[in-house]
């Protein structure tokens, strides 16, 4: 039937287009994972898709279909990211560092707006309507984590050498297990925590690394990135479905002081990122303006995509 057939191809034409707006999602998320001082998770609110993001991660087995085609073309988005954008981001965070972190700064607080609607939300829903002491409380202390956790941060030297031994396999899953947590958690930097630890360089040696190795076709040094990598990645797996349930757990129970303690974490960001990028060493009024604009460019963006988001 004509009506039949063009509802069909309606409804198939709106899915391409989530599907499409979801592999884009999943790049700004995979690019903000090797950025220290930027947060997936934080891009991931402020894109309007973390709480699904973490239900279907949570309850991957329960509806196995549904989640997976909503979170293939996120993963497969930040692989993009994460590995096609490697190198590009060692130039801009080279020779560009201020432009680049006010562009993500600008894609972070641009999510704020549809995050205070679903903080709203929640609160309306408790006797009296209103924002308490615990929301305040909840703000204040994870706004104090986000400005605490960079200043942590040390210098980690030059690259590790890493070998195909027991020893680094099980460095590099443990690696990934924090690193994946922390890269769920809105406002903590997973690549920032990996300096804290000494390892970022290192592991984003390896991403790199496997895509010169592949462009140069060096198997053999194609085979060791992805030896060091493989550990690595099952730990992030890992980790990311170990926190999911924790946040899933905290968004039933207690959904306005997570949401309160979100806001906390992404207000912070902004100077997790300039500080540990550097970029406020680096300033200069061209690198300034042109950060500023490309900021509020990726804030509507970002503010776009949230809108576009049903709850």
């Amino acid at each position: 039937r004509p009506g039949r057939r063009t509802h069909h191809f309606v409804k198939g034409t709106l899915q391409n287009m989530k599907a499409i707006l979801d592999l884009l999602r999943g790049i700004v998320i995979g690019i903000a994972n090797i950025i220290p001082g930027v947060s997936g998770g934080t891009m991931a609110v402020s894109m309007g898709i973390y709480d699904k993001l973490i239900g279907a991660v949570s309850n991957l087995f329960k509806d196995f279909k549904r989640n997976l085609l909503f979170l293939l073309p996120l993963l497969i988005g930040m692989g993009v990211g994460i590995v096609g954008f490697g190198k590009l981001l060692e130039y801009l965070l080279e020779y560009h560092v201020l432009a680049t972190c006010l562009t993500f700064v600008g894609l972070i607080l641009g999510g704020v707006p549809v995050l205070w609607v679903h903080l709203k939300g929640s609160v309306s829903k408790k006797p009296g309507g209103r924002l308490g002491a615990a929301e305040v409380a909840c703000f204040a202390l994870l706004l104090a984590v986000g400005v605490g956790l960079p200043l942590l941060q040390g210098s980690e030297g030059a690259v590790k050498a890493m070998s195909l031994s027991v020893g680094s396999i099980v460095i590099l899953f443990l690696l990934g297990v924090i690193a994946s947590a922390t890269m769920v958690i809105p406002g903590v930097s997973g690549s920032m925590v990996l300096m804290v630890l000494g390892y970022y360089s290192t592991i984003l040696a390896q991403v790199t690394g496997l895509l010169d190795s592949l462009l140069a076709r060096d198997w053999a040094a194609l085979g060791h990135c992805v030896g060091l990598l493989a550990p690595f990645g099952v730990g992030v797996v890992l980790g990311i479905f170990l926190i999911a349930k924790l946040i899933e757990w905290l968004f039933k129970k207690f959904p306005s002081q997570t949401y309160a303690a979100i806001i906390g974490l992404i207000v912070a960001s902004p100077f997790g990122i300039l500080y540990s990028s550097g970029a406020l060493e680096s300033f200069s009024t061209i690198g300034l303006i042109v950060g500023l604009v490309l900021g509020a460019a990726g804030g509507w963006v970002t503010w776009l995509m949230g809108e576009k988001e049903p709850a």
